[in-house]
């Protein structure tokens, strides 16, 4: 026998509704700046580590060639970007260099900081066998 005069109130009100969307608004302007700084140490972190795995290759390049050869010497700039002679693998992307800029290609650089023509992600130097990210992103160039 069903109960008369009780009503069924299920559901919010509109007050709390509007409660509700306040409350995710002010969370979310709280969010959004944190998910950019986890981005950028995102891509810092991944600039870090292609590095660490280039200039692995690179130096075991060059105390292989003063093994064998006697003399020490630093990769021509094409080994570095022919496949499985300095690294097993593509060279990676530098995350800071859009694609239309070939990310993972390297050019021949002089000055870190500086960056080398329009395209390149790494920029290497022969004579010295570093490399660092062909980029002028403000604060990264002290690779």
């Amino acid at each position: 026998m069903p109960f008369i005069g009780i009503k069924n109130n299920r559901g919010f009100t509109l007050i709390e509704l509007v409660i509700i969307i306040v409350i995710l608004g002010i969370l979310a302007a709280v969010a959004i700046p944190k998910y950019k700084d986890i981005t950028s140490e995102a891509r810092e972190s991944a600039t870090r580590a292609a590095l660490g795995g280039l200039r692995s290759g690179i130096t075991i390049w060059y105390a292989n060639e003063a093994v064998a050869t006697g003399t020490a010497s630093w990769p021509p700039i094409d080994s570095l970007r022919t496949t499985s002679v300095i690294m097993e693998q593509s060279i990676p992307k530098n995350p800071y260099q859009s694609t239309a800029n070939a990310p993972d290609s390297i050019v021949t650089g002089v000055t870190k900081g500086v960056i080398v023509g329009a395209r390149g992600g790494w920029a290497y130097k022969p004579t010295s066998g570093e490399i660092w990210p062909n980029t002028s992103t403000t604060g990264e160039n002290n690779w």
